[in-house]
C-alpha cells in the first residue's frame, strides 16, 4: 500500500473540543479538517455523536487513537479494535493514527503513552500489531513519532532508523509530530534536523504541532514536556518550516488539549499554518 496517498487535503486543521462544538456549527470556520481521539467516542449514543455527525457532514476527520497501545508485550485488545472499526465504518474518517508507545501490560492500563525499548524483537512486536490493526480497519494508519524523556541502554536501534525500518515493513505511514521532535531532541541532547533528516519523510500523511511546557531536571538541564497546553513555541513553526520544504504541503493539525483557549486563537494557529503551506511547492 502507499503509503503516501491518506484522504486529507493539505491544510490546516484543529482538534475538535467539546467546547467548541456550537460555535463551530454556526460559524462554519474554514478549517481543513477537524481530528478526534477515538476513545472518547467509544460509546453508542448521546450528544458527542450527535454534534460530531453533523460537523462531519461539512468536514474531513481525522481519528487520532491513543488507547491501542501498539507496543504493548501482549496481544492487542480485540474490543478495542472493534470499537475503532465500528468508529470508522459510522464516520469514515480520511485518516486514523496511533502513537509509537504502549499504555496497557495485561489487564493494567495506563493513562499515558510510555516509551519503547528499540531492538530487533520490539521492531517485529511493533510490525505485527501494525500489520493486524491495517488487515482488520482494512486501511492504512500512521504512526506518530513519540515525546520520550528517557532512553533505555538496552535499545540497539536509533528511533529514527527504527520508525523508517517500521514504515518499510508495513507500508503504514508516518505522521510526523514536529513538537515531539523537538522536545526528545531538547532532552536527549540531538539535532532535530538530523533526526528528521533521517526519517521516511516520502511516508508523511499528516503533520502534527503543538506547544510545550519548560521545566528542569534533576542535574539543572533543560526539560521539555508535551503538554499541548500552550501556543507553539517559535523554534517549533521554524522546524516545521524546514519539513514542508522537504515533504512539500501535507495536512497539519493544530493540537491544543490543556489550558484551552479561544477558538479564534486557535484558527489564527492554524491560518498561520495555511499560510505556509500555501507557499511551499509539492511533494518532490
Amino acid at each position: 500500500m502507499d503509503p503516501v496517498s491518506f484522504g486529507l487535503p493539505p491544510r490546516a486543521g484543529l482538534g475538535l473540543k467539546t467546547e467548541h462544538f456550537l460555535e463551530v456549527l454556526e460559524s462554519k470556520p474554514d478549517i481543513g479538517f477537524f481530528e478526534i481521539h477515538a476513545e472518547n467516542y467509544m460509546v453508542d449514543g448521546g450528544p458527542f455523536h450527535y454534534y460530531l455527525g453533523l460537523i462531519r457532514e461539512r468536514y474531513p476527520l481525522s481519528l487520532h487513537g491513543v488507547g491501542l497501545s501498539i507496543g504493548a508485550e501482549g496481544l492487542l485488545d480485540a474490543d478495542h479494535l472493534k470499537r475503532l472499526a465500528v468508529l470508522i465504518d459510522r464516520y469514515q474518517p480520511h485518516s486514523f493514527s496511533e502513537h509509537l508507545a504502549w499504555s496497557s501490560h495485561g489487564p493494567v492500563f495506563l493513562n499515558d503513552l510510555l516509551p519503547l525499548v528499540y531492538d530487533t524483537s520490539v521492531l517485529a512486536r511493533i510490525c505485527e500489531h501494525i500489520d493486524q490493526v491495517q488487515s482488520q480497519l482494512k486501511l492504512p494508519m500512521l504512526l506518530e513519532n513519540p515525546a520520550t524523556y528517557l532512553a533505555f541502554h538496552g535499545s540497539t536501534l536509533d528511533e529514527a532508523d527504527f520508525i523508517s525500518e517500521v514504515v518499510r515493513r508495513t507500508g503504514c505511514g508516518l505522521l510526523l509530530d514536529v513538537n515531539n521532535v523537538y522536545v526528545s531532541c531538547i532532552n536527549h541532547r540531538r539535532d532535530p534536523q538530523a533526526y528528521i533528516d533521517a526519517l521516511p519523510l516520502q511516508a508523511v500523511g499528516e503533520i502534527h504541532l503543538a506547544g510545550f511546557a519548560e521545566d528542569t531536571d534533576s542535574l539543572g538541564d533543560r526539560l521539555l514536556i508535551d503538554d499541548h497546553g500552550a501556543a507553539i513555541d517559535h523554534a517549533v513553526w521554524s522546524l516545521y518550516r524546514q519539513v514542508l520544504a522537504r515533504t512539500g504541503p501535507v495536512a497539519t493539525l493544530i493540537e491544543r488539549d490543556n489550558q484551552l483557549p479561544a477558538f479564534s486563537v486557535l484558527h489564527a494557529e492554524a491560518r498561520h499554518a495555511d499560510e505556509l503551506l500555501l507557499n511551499v511547492k509539492g511533494r518532490p
